[in-house]
This record gives structure tokens, C-alpha cells and sequence, in this order.
């Protein structure tokens, strides 16, 4: 057996010194690793919990507005519908009333009186003015007197009526006083229109509720 000089001892302690440190920082090499490898599946698997979490959230809100976008749709065409069938039902009205006003209908007769001692009461009875289309003069000419008496007794006022220029409407009848402060538009189309309005309120209640 040869025996190691003094320098090989020294020249086979530093290799297997060596040797021994390489295979250790190998060893720590590979276990950091595997502990960043496994680091990064379980941020993987978090990154993907997040992301599917998110999608679900934004397909739940997507879902809300897209049912919320078909109810207003579905109210505003219920809406258009409406408008349509009130427009309709009062095109007809005005087209019958207009029957109604340029013939001797005695209701028409009669509801012409009526508006009239209604809008004297509304301002309050005195001396007032009563406009109605040329054709409705005649109607009312010989009723005037009755008239005044009944606004007289309803306001506790002394009524005087006159009747004043003719109007270009459908038929019913304007009254004011004879300074033209207060006036009352008790025609059709005032009143139609009045009435079409107070409609569209309960509707535009019923889509908004």
C-alpha cells in the first residue's frame, strides 16, 4: 500500500471537502426548488379561485342589468301601448263631440248651460263675458237669464251675462270677467285636455310605482 504524502492528504481532504459542500448546496438548491415550485401551484390555484370567483360576480351582475334592461323595456312598451290606446280613445271622443257640437242634440244644449254656470261660479259670479263659437249663440241666447239666476244663487253675487266676440273651437264655452283678470276655458278642448293629462299621470304612476 502507498502511502499519501503529507501534500496528497491535504490536496484529498480539500476534495472530499468540496465534494461534500457541492452535493450540500445541490441538496439546499433543490429543495428551494421544489419549495418555490410548490409556492407557485398553490398562488396558481388562489389566482384561479380569485378569477373564477370575479367571473361569477360579473356574470351575476351582468344577469341583474340584462333582466333589469328587459323590465324597462317591457314598462316603456306598456307605457307606448297605453299612450296609443288613450290617443286613439280620445280621437274618437273628439270626433264624436264634434258630432255632438254642430248638431241641436238637446245634451249638448244642456251641457253647454252646464259649463257655462260652472265657470261663472268658479270666478265667483258679477258681470262676466261668455265666448262660445258662432254657432252656439243661438243655443244659448234665450237660456242666459235662467243662467244667471242659478250663479247668482250659488255665489250670493248679483251675475250678469254677456255674451262676447265667437271663438274658433269645438264647442262649450270661455267666460271671464269683463276686465279680463280671471277667466275660466270651459270649451271641449280644455277640458279634453285636462282630462287626457290626468290619464297620463296614472299611467306614468303605474310604470314608476
Amino acid at each position: 500500500m502507498i502511502e499519501m504524502s503529507g501534500a496528497e492528504k491535504i490536496v484529498s481532504s480539500i476534495m472530499s471537502d468540496a465534494q461534500i459542500k457541492a452535493e450540500s448546496i445541490l441538496e439546499e438548491a433543490e429543495n428551494k426548488s421544489k419549495s418555490i415550485l410548490q409556492e407557485g401551484e398553490a398562488q396558481a390555484v388562489l389566482e384561479k379561485e380569485k378569477i373564477l370567483e370575479n367571473a361569477e360576480k360579473q356574470s351575476k351582475m351582468r344577469y341583474q342589468q340584462i333582466i333589469s334592461e328587459a323590465k324597462m323595456n317591457s314598462r316603456r312598451m306598456e307605457l307606448e301601448a297605453r299612450e296609443e290606446l288613450i290617443e286613439e280613445a280620445f280621437q274618437k271622443a273628439e270626433e264624436k263631440l264634434k258630432m255632438i257640437a254642430s248638431s241641436d242634440a238637446p245634451e249638448y244644449k244642456a251641457s253647454l248651460e252646464k259649463v257655462i254656470t260652472e265657470a261663472g261660479e268658479e270666478i265667483g259670479g258679477g258681470d262676466l263675458l261668455v265666448l262660445v263659437k258662432k254657432d252656439d249663440e243661438t243655443k244659448i241666447a234665450s237660456t242666459l237669464s235662467s243662467i244667471e239666476k242659478t250663479i247668482s244663487e250659488r255665489t250670493g253675487a248679483t251675475t250678469k251675462l254677456e255674451l262676447g266676440e265667437n271663438i274658433p273651437n269645438i264647442g262649450g264655452a270661455v267666460v271671464k270677467t269683463k276686465n279680463g283678470e280671471i277667466e275660466v276655458n270651459n270649451t271641449i278642448e280644455a277640458r279634453m285636455l285636462r282630462f287626457k293629462k290626468s290619464l297620463r299621470s296614472e299611467v306614468a304612476g303605474i310604470l314608476f310605482q
